[in-house]
């Protein structure tokens, strides 16, 4: 049984209909990466499935049916989702942003104490930055950041939307090796990346969306050899 399954999920907004009958799943401890081009619908399943969007359709995390639950009850189960363009809180610090991510667990002041080292120790820019406010951080900062205050909440699944977005390719590199040793922990992780480059690079398997549609799906190797990726996405003629 896979740890996460989406099945027939159907999400509008309005009467625009974004995803249309998407189904997927990810194993415990694999990375899944879903690419396609803007508009796809991929922002939308993600926040279908942490709540945020209304979903028809059936998702199951470990094995119970998830989609009627809350935003809150969601990140309870360990569903965690980093959004796209970092979405901190600006005028707190460092410190206080990755406190926040934790917010759910207040009686656990020496688990959040341990896990506030741990992230310094997996992004020490951070421990440099601890006291400075988070809206003065460089883009890779936040994205770090972002990512360290997703892991506070102690996630058993997480989500990462476009988590290489705006940034410079030696930082791409940085966050994306970050998120291998991530994965090297044991985490499961279903990663939005409009960069298929590195998206391939890092997943066990891939997703491609289109319209609101799985278009195709395969283990990354097989995918690159399909003269259509090689084209789109790849850019490869």
């Amino acid at each position: 049984m896979s740890l996460f399954e989406v099945r027939d999920l159907w999400v509008s907004y309005g009467k625009a209909l974004i995803l249309e009958g998407l189904s997927l799943e990810v194993e415990e401890k694999e990375l899944v990466a879903l690419i396609g081009p803007n508009g796809a619908g991929k922002t939308t399943l993600l926040k279908a499935i942490s709540r945020v969007a209304e979903p028809r359709g059936s998702i199951f995390f470990e094995g119970q049916r998830v989609d009627h639950l809350s935003p809150v009850e969601v990140v309870k189960r360990g569903i965690i989702h980093c959004p796209e363009r970092r979405r901190l809180f600006p005028d707190l610090s460092v410190e206080d942003n990755l406190r926040m991510g934790a917010y759910l667990r207040s009686k656990d002041k020496d688990g959040v104490q341990r896990d506030l080292e741990l992230m310094f120790n997996l992004f020490p820019i951070l421990r440099e930055r601890r006291t400075q406010d988070a809206g003065t951080l460089s883009g890779g900062e936040q994205q770090m950041l972002a990512i360290a205050r997703s892991l506070m909440s102690q996630p058993k699944f997480l989500m990462l939307d476009e988590p290489s977005l705006g940034l410079a390719v030696l930082v791409k590199k940085l966050i994306a090796d970050t998120i291998k040793d991530i994965r090297k922990r044991g985490m499961t992780i279903l990663l939005v990346e409009q960069d298929a480059v590195l998206a391939f690079d890092m997943a066990d398997r891939v997703y491609v969306l289109e319209l609101g549609k799985i278009a195709l799906q395969g283990l990354p190797q097989e995918l690159m050899e399909n003269p259509y990726i090689k084209e789109i996405y790849l850019g490869i003629v």
